[in-house]
């Protein structure tokens, strides 16, 4: 159920046409993430989903998140993926943008 209310909160979104594409995406990812539908790969399909979310919805360029760097290892790029997810938490979604466009 949660992954239809993200559907339709995110068709919603598209509608309205209030944010940008990569702020929806954002969003959309954002949430997706939370609500965790896997027990391992989550951020990997969240990511991909985003992507043809911009893609093939949007006709935005996908993200690069973190220039490609590898994300699923623990190093800084995956910290900052983690920290900007955190932050997103908070309804701060500005570093989450920043890092998937970096």
């Amino acid at each position: 159920m949660s992954i239809r209310n993200l559907f339709d909160d995110t068709k919603h979104w598209i509608e309205l046409r209030h944010d940008s594409p990569d702020e929806i995406s954002v969003r959309f990812h954002h949430r997706l993430v939370a609500i965790h539908p896997f027990s391992n790969g989550n951020g990997r399909h969240a990511r991909l989903m985003t992507d043809l979310l911009l893609e093939n919805i949007l006709d935005g360029k996908r993200f690069t998140w973190g220039s490609g760097r590898e994300l699923s290892k623990s190093g800084k790029t995956r910290g900052a993926y983690i920290a900007a997810l955190r932050e997103a938490d908070t309804g701060n979604y500005k570093p989450l943008l920043e890092f998937a466009r970096s």
